[in-house]
């Protein structure tokens, strides 16, 4: 792995940058084109993230912003010509055509019936954000009350059916459906010889795994994690590069489109 910024992100470059018309690039959405924020309603790319996805659409076979978002927050901020997977593939925009999973709609009611509990139960500085067909418990501003944010959730996941995930300073809950962002990677990816994923959570992992399986095919993959102080060392140790931070990723791949 090239530990210098410059080196990583030349590297990058010469990876996808060969064979554009055959290349998939994926992004997470926060952490990596936008800063981590206390209350995640503010989140907002980075100057020139938008931007830049906007151009390597043009150029490449397939950009797609791939997040725990809803389709609906990540639509009014992404341009049309850029592939959207919300909620982890539960909510897609692909080739303009607006989809849910099939099999997510029954979950709406659980989801909100579940959300109201939590506002109700959990401590003071938690934030429930309902997202529709999953949510999120941010403790971010409550540090202290990750127990019992931990401890709420699995109960409310186990009588409920909800599957719980972890993620940074947070914890979602989501239907039990074979669905994350390695199944979208995969499916995404489809005709594409090179195929790039640019996370910094362990929500991307799936999708680190997924690229795993199209190299084992023969595709070439470039795993990018996001460097922060919030980092796990398991997606630091999964991936081929590091770039420091959402303003590096529009350096690294703004001459791409130059």
């Amino acid at each position: 792995m090239p530990t210098d910024p410059a080196a990583a992100a030349e590297h990058l470059r010469a990876v996808v940058g060969a064979d554009p018309v055959r290349t998939a690039l994926f992004f997470d959405f926060d952490g990596t084109l936008a800063p981590i924020v206390d209350d995640p309603a503010t989140a907002t790319a980075v100057d020139g993230a938008l931007d830049l996805l906007e151009g390597l659409a043009l150029r490449f076979r397939r950009v797609a912003v791939v997040s725990g978002r809803p389709r609906s927050f990540l639509e009014a901020r992404v341009g049309p010509d850029v592939d959207l997977s919300g909620l982890y593939g539960l909510e897609t925009r692909v080739d303009g055509v607006v989809r849910d999973h099939p099999d997510a709609g029954r979950w709406r009611a659980v989801v909100a019936e579940v959300a109201t509990a939590g506002a109700d139960a959990l401590p003071a500085g938690v934030l429930v954000e309902a997202k529709g067909l999953s949510l999120t418990v941010h403790y971010r501003e409550a540090p202290g009350a990750e127990a019992a944010v931990l401890a709420w959730a699995t109960s409310a996941g186990a009588a409920s059916g909800l599957e719980l995930r972890p993620a940074k300073r947070s914890v979602e809950l989501h239907p039990p459906l074979e669905v994350d962002k390695g199944t979208t990677v995969l499916a995404l990816s489809e005709g594409c010889r090179t195929v790039a994923y640019l996370g910094d959570d362990v929500g991307d992992l799936p999708a680190f795994a997924a690229l795993d399986r199209l190299a084992a095919d023969g595709v070439t993959t470039c795993k990018i994690a996001i460097s922060s102080d919030e980092l796990h060392p398991d997606v630091a140790g999964a991936a081929d590069l590091l770039l420091d931070g959402p303003a590096a990723v529009v350096a690294a791949l703004a001459p791409l489109v130059a």
